[in-house]
């Protein structure tokens, strides 16, 4: 007895396993090259921004020498011996398509989405996102004659009977929209997915049906990410070229009647650098004073939707 009461109790923490060691101190292999790597690379993304400026701003500032704010934005070119640029019509055009694409291409992205999320199930989806997706890798070319040689001819003049021209804002806006679907489509149903399904089985315990949560839960819930999608594919609509040029027409216009052919600002940016401007006239300049006006009109409906997704963002 007296030896086991004088029998040493064991260390504290005897028998527990050790703790691991440290390693927040230690440089990992590789960790100091993947860092300066990413820093590369944020601030490669930051001066060609300012790059692409600096190169637009200069051409653009001696061509606001020779040529008047009120004259750039004047309605029609003036006179024919001098040349008076116009871009109002270029920006009722670029609006123009803009619209009728957004008036595609929204409700049939967010259809999609809202399908694909609520709806589908895992094997439809498995299928079903990637071939809405395969859209975006259609070249623009290709959607250009196929607004040219079907949608023009098969379907505004054939299954519609519209009286329009060989290029029109329809033909152009309506390809426009389907190319932007995948893009709407595809992050809206990122936003969807990611809202909790608490929300959603505490609106199904309410007594709410299917489409009743999707509309009244889910989509309020994800509103910030299905606007910064819309907004994306707003910003790729005003910024594409090909379609426009090739479906839209040459033509300035200031009229609203989608059936007549309209030029857009990326249009009349693609179509003036092929003919042939001397550098340094007015001309030449006007490609640059276009084109920073619409690096300016991306830059505010970026603003926007950037200030919309912080003012409705929801964190679960």
């Amino acid at each position: 007895m007296a030896q086991n009461a004088t029998t040493a109790s064991p260390p504290p923490g005897a028998g527990l396993p050790a703790s691991p060691p440290d390693l927040s101190r230690r440089p990992r292999p590789g960790e100091q090259v993947i860092k300066a790597v990413l820093v590369l690379s944020a601030g490669a993304s930051i001066l060609i921004t300012f790059g692409i400026i600096a190169a637009v701003i200069e051409p653009a500032l001696h061509f606001f020498e020779e040529v008047p704010f009120g004259q750039f934005f004047a309605t029609e070119d003036i006179g024919s011996r001098e040349y008076r640029p116009a871009v109002l019509p270029l920006l009722v055009g670029t609006a123009l398509t803009t619209v009728i694409a957004l008036a595609l291409a929204v409700p049939l992205g967010l259809g999609a989405a809202m399908y694909l999320s609520e709806y589908a199930s895992p094997r439809a989806r498995k299928w079903l996102k990637p071939t809405v997706e395969l859209l975006a890798g259609v070249p623009s070319v290709v959607y250009g004659f196929f607004a040219l040689f079907f949608v023009t001819p098969v379907v505004l003049q054939g299954w519609f009977n519209l009286e329009v021209n060989f290029t029109n804002a329809w033909a152009a806006g309506i390809v426009l929209g389907v190319m932007i679907i995948p893009t709407v489509a595809s992050l809206s149903e990122d936003a969807l997915s990611a809202v909790p399904m608490a929300l959603r089985q505490g609106s199904y315990a309410m007594g709410a049906n299917r489409m009743q949560t999707t509309l009244r839960v889910v989509l309020p819930a994800a509103l910030s990410g299905v606007a910064a999608a819309i907004v994306l594919g707003l910003s790729r609509a005003v910024g594409e070229t090909m379609i426009v040029t090739m479906a839209g027409g040459a033509v300035k216009n200031m009229s609203v009647d989608p059936s007549e052919p309209h030029m857009t600002m990326t249009a009349f940016i693609a179509i003036t650098a092929q003919g042939e401007n001397p550098v340094g006239s007015v001309s030449y300049n006007m490609l640059f004073a276009v084109g920073l006006l619409l690096f300016i009109i991306t830059f505010i409906i970026n603003a926007i939707s950037i200030a919309f997704v912080r003012r409705f963002r929801q964190a679960y």
